[in-house]
């Protein structure tokens, strides 16, 4: 069989762990069809069927399993005692954030950044999974949480407000009925596990509705609607500010509740000494600050 060599393993892992092959074939920058044919040369190789393919994606095979099992954790030691070898540009960064505060927060005040720092060369990841430090070629990235993030340097950038919003189309048509009295609204329910309509009534009163219109199991879906008229969403301020100024959405009431969780900078020992993260970082708590200086300032109440 002869020595195997090491990017095929690297492929299988992405490939395993991924689960498909367009997105490991998007990770390792080759397309689906250059992957297909080197996992076959794989098993080729190794005499064995190491995926099944399906419609959906691809599966492991018991020796796929057993192969994955082997090599995986030794090629992430080998890529992590790497890492301090890669060459680093100073004017090269990759920051990673959700799709909510990257395109309803983020985006709109990178034009300052570029304006103000020309010889960055960004690169903006945006997904809901968390990116993997040890793994991703990631800089740095944009979390919503508590600031626990084991092994990681957390920085708190501002706090969380929520309040109802709905769109003008359906503030037109509710004509009449209080802002502050919701019972008589149209009400989609959180996505959000905490349910922030509960923290809403028991903060400032009301009673929750029997049934909500729908429901939906990510923020930026339920956004969609809440913009297409649908309902009155309790809307997360971060991600909504943009369109509410714009007139796309409003505040019910004009009245707030702080939660909580919050946003942070996050990111890895090796990155403290890159000089475009040092960069970013400066340009980025002074954005933070600015944002904060223009929120509301509710008086704290704990939270259920």
């Amino acid at each position: 069989m002869g020595k195997l060599p090491l990017d095929l393993l690297r492929q299988f892992v992405l490939v395993a762990r991924a689960g498909n092959l367009s997105r490991a074939a998007a990770q390792a920058n080759l397309t689906v069809s250059a992957l297909s044919h080197q996992m076959r040369q794989l098993e080729e190789r190794l005499q064995r069927r190491l995926l099944d393919r399906g419609p959906r994606g691809v599966s492991l095979t018991t020796d796929g399993c057993s192969l994955l099992e082997a090599v995986g954790e030794h090629l992430d030691g080998i890529e992590h005692a790497l890492t301090r070898y890669h060459a680093r540009h100073d004017d090269e960064l990759t920051i990673s954030a959700s799709p909510g505060i990257m395109s309803g927060w983020l985006v709109p005040r990178l034009p300052r950044l570029v304006a103000a720092h020309p010889e960055l060369e960004l690169t903006m990841q945006s997904g809901s999974a968390l990116v993997d430090f040890r793994r991703e070629s990631v800089d740095a990235a944009l979390r919503y949480g508590r600031g626990q993030w084991e092994g990681l340097h957390s920085e708190r950038l501002f706090g969380e407000w929520i309040a109802p919003v709905a769109s003008p189309a359906l503030v037109a048509k509710m004509a009449g009925a209080d802002p502050n009295d919701l019972s008589g609204w149209p009400l989609l329910g959180d996505p959000n596990p905490a349910n922030r309509w509960r923290d809403w009534v028991a903060r400032y009163g009301g009673e929750l509705p029997h049934r909500y219109v729908a429901h939906f199991n990510s923020f930026e879906a339920q956004r969609h609607a809440v913009l297409e008229g649908m309902g009155v969403a309790m809307g997360r301020m971060v991600m909504s500010r943009s369109l509410v100024d714009a007139g796309l959405l409003v505040v019910l009431g004009e009245r707030y509740l702080p939660v909580q969780d919050a946003y942070w900078l996050v990111y890895p020992a090796r990155s403290r000494e890159h000089r475009g993260l040092q960069v970013f970082r400066e340009w980025l708590l002074e954005e933070a600050a600015a944002y904060c200086r223009q929120m509301p300032q509710p008086e704290p109440v704990e939270e259920p």
